[in-house]
Parts: structure tokens; C-alpha cells; sequence
């Protein structure tokens, strides 16, 4: 992309102050920096006070399959299951693309040491976990690794000088999510350094518009893969390729599976799996009303009592059908680090602007069908998020011990 180009690319959006400072920089720096402004959706900025995008409709109850139905199909889901899995039909896709910052860390989260006696990282709880069934099936599972531009090299050395911990290394494929462009309040992108604009990956539904783009799609197509098990880093006790719920997705003809577990309290800080205008949905937390908090099923229970933990099974055909659409955009208020106009680095103490992201659960919401799967909380939902307190180092600490794993 030439300067031309890209002065007339960022008038069209109001943002020519990216290029404010571009005859200082050096050949390197200008061309990083055009080829940052070439890769960049500007228009992200145009949701910026356009509530309508991400507007609720009409939220009614999704059942879940819970522990006593599936304990009565347990043997039958099993074997579809490792059929699936033995046939290489499944893979499995980590997103790793954040920072321990909120740990206290600057390393990838997945970095994060919980050991107490010996070193305990988090990524190698996924690998152990994912191990678990692969020893099962009696050969590997493709896992895609999402990373960011921010931790993609750490994550790639760290993994590899652990060998992935015993997983295949054939195995393990890498690739970066899309990042979008971070605003101040009017709608004016931030800029880092006088060479590159402030960014932030573009959300947990990005990851498979990222395989898309990065041209890892072409191993899952190569391989024969079929389902897409995605999940988040930070929960360390989850289940991943997990025969059992691999095979209730695929029994009950579901394209997509959602584990879940039972909710502690009503108001607990989950989403929650519903329908939405008659399509399977989630519920954020701090959109449930009271009417919907307080709702009973036929059974006298809470009719929206199923929290999602973000671990999704995905039929790969129906989310190919997604990258003709585009997905609803969240405008997410941020704490952005920023250069200011004396050329200082800053790193604010306050949310300061927007973020741009794409949901997971939107990508849910254009599903045809979904299975919540109830999982038990205490085996297998363990998430890190804070130091101490709530879903913390400490509580997964104590979870993890409960479950048998010495730290």
C-alpha cells in the first residue's frame, strides 16, 4: 500500500492523524506502518453509540441435556464419540491470544505458573487434559492453537522448549487472531508509538475468521476434520475432545454443542444458554432481567439456570456458512495504552475508549441447532481469572486438588 493509498483509506473514516507523524519515521517503520493501516477494518468505528447492532430479541428457555440423561447414554455417546475421534473427524482449538496481566503477569496467560511444590503452567493442564483422551483413542487430535500479536512469539518459544509437553508436535498448529482498532471516545483510533496504531485482538468470535484468513483452515480441510471442539485458555480442569459430549452433539443432530454447568446462585457473573427469537442463543449475565432470573420450567426449576464455560464443539460445515455473513460488532469500554501528543507512553489507571469485538455467542446465535451439555462444576470447570478470590489462581488451586492433581 502506498502513502496515497492509505492517507485516502483513513480520510474515508476521519482518521488521517495515523499517518501524523510518518516523515519521521525510518523505511522500516513506514512500512509497517502502511501495511498496518492495509490490514485494518476502519469501519469498526461506525458502531460507536449504534446500540441496534448487538440488540436483544425476543429470550425464551433452551433445554439442557443434564447429568442423569446423559449418565443413562453415557456408554453409547462414548463409543460415537471415539468413533469420530479415531476417525480424525475431530480437532480441537485453544484460544490463547490473551495476557496473565490481570495475574500479575506479563506472559501469555496460558504462561502462568499455579505450581506450588513444582512447576504447574496452565497450558500444560490443557495438554494433560487433552492427553487424557488421546491416549483413550490411541492416536493424536489436531489442536489450533489461537495466539495474538502480542503473545505469539512467547507462546510459540514456550510451548516449544516444552516439548508441548509430551503432546505431538506434529500436531499443533499456530496461528494469529485478527486484531482491530482501538478508539478514544469520539471515535478517534489511538495510537501506541508514532509507527503503529493501538490494537486489540478482535474477540472470541474472531478465531475462526482467523483460520480463515491465516490459511489454517486448509489443514482442518486436509485432514478430514469435521467438528471444531474451541475453548478457552483459562480453564484449567475442562475436558477437551471429550468422547462423551462428541457424541451426544452428533446423536442428538445438533450442529453445535455448548458445555454447561449449573449455575451457584441466580445472579451468578455467567451467560447463560436460552433461545432467542426461537434460535439458540446466550444470555450475558448483566442482560438478564429480573423476570427472566426468577422464571421457572415445568419442574419448579430456575428456567435459565445453565451457565456456558466456553467450551463449544462446532459442526465445521455450518460455521463455513458464517463467513458469508458478518457477525454483530461489541463496543466494549477499555482501559487503551496510548502514546499522548508530547510523545509519552501511557498506560491508563481508567477505561479510557472502546474495544471492537465479535462474540462467540453470536456465532452460536446462528446456529440451527445447540445441545447444552451439563458438566459437573466441581470436575470440570476451573477458571482463571483473578489472582485471589472468585474463579481465581487460589479457587483453581483448590479445585485442582480436589480432582487428584498434585501441585
Amino acid at each position: 500500500m502506498t502513502y496515497a493509498v492509505a492517507k485516502e483509506k483513513l480520510g474515508k473514516y476521519g482518521q488521517e492523524h495515523v499517518l501524523q507523524y510518518f516523515e519521521e519515521l525510518n523505511e522500516v517503520e513506514q512500512a509497517e506502518l502502511l501495511k498496518q493501516v492495509e490490514a485494518t477494518d476502519f469501519s469498526v468505528v461506525e458502531a460507536i453509540g449504534n446500540e441496534e447492532l448487538v440488540k436483544k430479541g425476543k429470550i425464551t428457555p433452551l433445554k439442557a441435556m443434564e447429568l442423569a440423561e446423559i449418565e443413562t447414554n453415557r456408554d453409547k455417546y462414548y463409543q460415537t464419540g471415539m468413533e469420530a475421534i479415531r476417525a480424525g473427524r475431530v480437532g480441537a482449538v485453544l484460544l490463547a491470544g490473551g495476557m496473565g496481566t490481570r495475574l500479575g503477569s506479563d506472559d501469555p496467560k496460558g504462561m502462568y505458573n499455579i505450581g506450588l511444590t513444582k512447576d504447574m503452567y496452565i497450558f500444560e493442564r490443557l495438554f494433560v487434559n487433552l492427553m487424557d483422551v488421546t491416549v483413550q483413542a490411541g492416536c493424536p487430535i489436531h489442536l489450533f492453537v489461537m495466539t495474538s500479536d502480542k503473545n505469539h512469539e512467547a507462546t510459540v518459544k514456550f510451548m516449544t522448549e516444552h516439548a508441548f509437553f509430551g503432546y505431538d508436535a506434529e500436531y499443533v498448529h499456530f496461528f494469529k487472531q485478527e486484531m482491530a482498532p482501538a478508539a478514544d471516545y469520539s471515535g478517534k483510533i489511538y495510537m501506541e508509538s508514532k509507527s503503529k496504531m493501538s490494537t486489540s485482538p478482535n474477540g472470541n468470535g474472531g478465531w475462526y475468521i482467523s483460520m480463515k484468513n491465516t490459511g489454517i483452515l486448509d489443514i482442518v480441510k486436509k485432514a478430514g476434520i469435521e467438528w471444531l471442539n474451541v475453548f478457552a485458555v483459562d480453564n484449567v480442569l475442562q475436558r477437551i475432545a471429550d468422547p462423551v459430549f462428541v457424541g451426544a452433539v452428533l446423536e442428538n443432530n445438533c450442529v453445535v454443542g455448548s458445555k454447561v454447568v449449573k449455575k451457584n446462585a441466580p445472579d451468578e457473573k455467567v451467560g447463560v444458554m436460552c433461545l432467542e427469537d426461537g434460535r439458540p442463543s446466550i444470555v450475558e449475565y448483566y442482560e438478564l432481567t429480573e423476570e427472566l432470573m426468577n422464571a421457572k420450567d415445568e419442574k419448579g426449576d430456575p428456567a435459565y439456570n445453565f451457565g456456558v464455560i466456553l467450551n463449544y464443539l462446532f459442526k465445521e460445515s455450518a460455521l463455513a456458512e458464517l463467513l458469508e455473513k458478518k457477525l454483530p460488532l461489541h463496543v466494549v469500554e477499555k482501559k487503551i495504552p496510548y502514546m499522548d501528543k508530547e510523545g509519552n507512553f501511557i498506560k491508563p489507571e481508567e477505561p479510557n475508549g472502546y474495544k471492537f469485538e465479535s462474540l462467540v455467542l453470536d456465532m452460536i446465535h446462528e446456529m440451527d441447532s445447540c445441545l447444552p451439555f451439563e458438566v459437573v462444576r466441581n470436575k470440570e470447570f476451573a477458571p482463571i481469572k483473578n489472582k485471589t478470590g472468585v474463579d481465581s489462581v487460589e479457587s483453581a488451586r483448590a479445585l485442582l486438588k480436589e480432582n487428584g492433581v498434585e501441585l
